[in-house]
């Protein structure tokens, strides 16, 4: 049976020789289908996250948890890209960190940017594409994601993601490992341990084509995953945004700020926007890291003028019973709070 036969059987009856579970009405267990969102989505969430949430972390098992637990809160929210930004002062910072050695004690963007990078791609490209490092040696600890672009075999979707691979192609072109039992061939050619994104046509005997990385999110209407981006400062999250006109909504969150329920009142529309930026701040706030840098220093932006970066300044969770709230449950919890902005349903 040939490559396209036996994925065609697979959409028909389900993988492994099992009934779609979307027809079995008996079962009470996930059904692990994915509803993308009609007609595609071209609106994007980023959210930001500051180095400083692993300063009081002292053993190598809580800094690897940490950003899992991250790493689940922009699955389960849908979030398209990360920020990792240093808020330490500028003197703190270690010179000449070797990215080869364990990081999570010496240069913790780079620890957290490498975690959050290894768990959100698929499963069996991982050792493909992240070799053997000192970061790396307690994965087993983080969770799974379980997004869909991570291959499951109760589930069938037209687009996959897939890393290249060494070996001779029938037709000249290039063979991707996507997850299945055998590679698939695609007509160019790509170097080997390459990420690429693939979409199925609905005629099994063609080829799959590769596509744009962000096609099934805006025309496929599926959540694809997230990027991870690195900044030195706080300010670098908007001058380096990978948006042509930046960021057209953007929210600070503060226990300062005004209570969320103020600024977005149930049943009042927010103005249409195309990327959204949602930024937490560390132990000591984003106050903290508007002091530690040093081109928002210049312009006199410290204090409670951070704000002023900010289209709104928010506090998630006014009234709070504990006297601070970790920046991996602020991240929850704001996503919570302010999913209406997004999410009407």
């Amino acid at each position: 049976m040939s490559f396209h036969e036996r994925n065609a059987k697979k959409r028909k009856i389900g993988h492994n020789g099992r009934a779609n579970p979307s027809q079995d009405r008996s079962s009470f267990k996930p059904s692990a289908i994915f509803n993308p969102l009609e007609g595609g989505r071209d609106w994007t969430i980023s959210v930001a996250v500051p180095s400083s949430v692993l300063a009081n972390l002292v053993t190598a098992d809580q800094r690897l948890t940490l950003p899992g637990r991250i790493a689940r809160a922009l699955a389960v929210f849908s979030v398209d890209e990360v920020i990792i930004f240093d808020d330490s002062p500028p003197a703190s910072r270690l010179r000449n960190v070797d990215p080869n050695s364990y990081t999570g004690d010496t240069d913790p963007c780079h620890f957290i940017a490498h975690i959050l990078s290894y768990i959100e791609a698929p499963p069996f490209m991982r050792k493909t594409l992240f070799p053997l490092h000192p970061n790396l040696q307690k994965t087993a600890l983080l969770p799974s994601l379980d997004m869909p672009h991570h291959p499951n075999p109760k589930e069938w979707i037209q687009y996959r993601e897939g890393v290249t691979v060494a070996g001779r192609a029938q037709n000249g072109g290039t063979l991707v490992e996507v997850g299945l039992e055998e590679p698939v061939e695609i007509a160019e050619q790509i170097p080997p341990k390459t990420r690429v994104t693939l979409q199925f046509p609905e005629d099994e005997n063609a080829a799959p084509q590769c596509i744009h990385p962000e096609a099934p999110r805006t025309e496929g209407g599926y959540y694809w995953g997230y990027q991870v981006r690195k900044c030195a400062s706080l300010s670098a999250i908007f001058e380096e945004s990978p948006f042509e006109d930046g960021y057209d909504l953007s929210i600070g969150t503060s226990e300062r700020g005004e209570p969320a329920s103020k600024v977005f009142p149930a049943g009042k529309r927010v103005a249409p926007f195309k990327h959204l930026l949602v930024v937490f701040g560390g132990p000591r706030g984003l106050e903290y890291a508007s002091m530690n840098d040093d081109k928002l220093k210049g312009m006199g932006v410290q204090g409670a003028k951070t704000k002023e970066l900010f289209d709104h300044w928010v506090n998630i969770l006014p009234n709070q019973g504990s006297r601070t709230i970790r920046t991996e449950e602020a991240l929850l919890i704001g996503l919570t709070t302010l999913r209406g902005i997004w999410d009407s349903s």
